[in-house]
């Protein structure tokens, strides 16, 4: 089995997720479809059509989220001794030369990524070309745009 580089923060929100879906969302179905089975015939009830489909997403959600936990290699950050180096999990503010813009981008596991919250993918152009590297080192991203020039002004082990 291949192991998933994931933060301790986006396994627990994981595993918040899954237990809510077990305690919380998936007795509610239940009610729901049983409460649709009471009202006759089921091949021309859309409540329990729709209930038994919320249903089956549900349980793929779960399927999910317990192949993805099980699968996790969750690193803290916090107790990695990365020298100064950008590493899997560091928070890394970085300058664009060109614009003088500052990005904050923490650096995490694919299943965890979302650039709303500025968190990028280990994977990502972006964090390959930072790992490694150290606080005022220049980083040049390669993207379909063009290249873009940061330097790395921060590193945070959080």
């Amino acid at each position: 089995m291949q192991l998933h580089p994931m933060t301790k923060e986006g396994a627990d929100a994981l595993q918040e997720e899954l237990s809510k879906l077990k305690k919380i969302d998936r007795p509610a179905i239940s009610k729901n479809i049983a409460e649709a089975r009471e009202h006759g015939d089921l091949k021309e009830n859309a409540e329990y059509h729709a209930a038994r489909e919320e249903q089956g997403l549900m349980e793929a959600r779960i399927s999910q989220l317990e192949g993805l936990l099980s699968s996790a290699q969750i690193i803290d950050v916090t107790k990695v001794n990365a020298k100064g180096k950008v590493v899997f999990g560091s928070t890394v503010t970085v300058l664009n030369v060109e614009t003088d813009q500052e990005l904050v981008y923490k650096i995490v596991g694919h299943e965890e990524a979302d650039i709303s919250l500025n968190k990028i993918s280990v994977n990502s152009p972006v964090a390959k070309s930072m790992i490694g590297k150290e606080e005022g080192e220049d980083v040049m991203v390669i993207t379909p745009g063009g290249n873009i020039d940061y330097e790395i002004i921060e590193i945070k082990y959080i």
